[in-house]
């Protein structure tokens, strides 16, 4: 089978890309870097020609309300378009669970205009909506830092290590299309201001957490419900915070 992982060099995409191949795939990895640019259409029908899956797992070079609006759009037009030109089989999205419950967030409303165009399309595919990553802890704590503290809201979150993900999505990409959303989230719910206090202590750091009803997730008003599974059955990653942070499933 042949796949094309775009955003192949990335956090998710690499680990996706040699998961592939050790199963036995042909797996091109397919990013700006390789001369294929999923925003300007820039190589995606050499690089789509005969395949079967193609796996999204690029991200926005800004944040930016506008731009990342700009980016999920006008790549995943370019993508569903050269997919149905190579007859491709399988569209496979990682998206991002609570986009939907977040309205008030740039990012998770270009999220949500990303999926709409998904199943707008002819093509058959899976959405796999992740929670948060362990890898973006620091940037977490880094949002809230006002000082020597850090301000946090007490709200539910179950993050998921890299390495989980891109499993989710190598059984996803060989399997498959269920033409609607899969959850994945780590084995564990810990409320955020929690979770960046385990954190600061392994590392040590020496920031104090202050838990603040008032405080935002990078912008953003969240609750116990915004950032965890929605009663899906989501799939649930191995890897707990105390593995992620020793480095042994990095």
């Amino acid at each position: 089978m042949k796949i094309v992982v775009i955003g192949g060099s990335g956090l998710i995409g690499s680990r996706l890309v040699s998961n592939l191949r050790e199963r036995g795939h042909e797996v091109l990895s397919a990013s700006p870097r390789s001369g294929v640019n999923a925003v300007t259409g820039e190589g995606l029908s050499p690089a789509l020609t005969d395949a079967d899956v193609v796996v999204d797992v690029s991200n926005s070079p800004s944040f930016a309300d506008q731009a990342v609006l700009e980016f999920f759009q006008s790549s995943t037009r370019n993508l569903l378009a050269a997919e149905e030109r190579a007859g491709v089989k399988h569209h496979v999205a990682l998206s991002v669970i609570g986009n939907d419950r977040l309205p008030d967030s740039g990012y998770m409303r270009a999220k949500v205009a990303q999926e709409k165009l998904i199943t707008a399309a002819q093509i058959p595919y899976t959405i796999v909506r992740a929670t948060q990553f362990f890898e973006f802890v620091e940037a977490i704590a880094g949002s809230g830092t006002i000082g020597d503290e850090i301000h946090l809201p007490p709200a539910l979150m179950q993050p998921i290590a890299a390495v989980d993900v891109s499993a989710a999505l190598t059984d996803v990409a060989v399997a498959k299309p269920v033409n609607g959303i899969i959850e994945i989230a780590g084995p564990e719910a810990i409320t955020m201001d929690e979770l960046i206090r385990r954190f600061l202590k392994f590392k040590p750091d020496t920031r104090r957490v202050v838990t603040d009803t008032k405080a935002q997730y990078f912008g953003t008003a969240v609750d116990n419900k915004s950032l965890v599974p929605g009663g899906n059955s989501p799939r649930i990653g191995s890897v707990r915070l105390e593995q992620w942070l020793a480095g042994s499933t990095r």
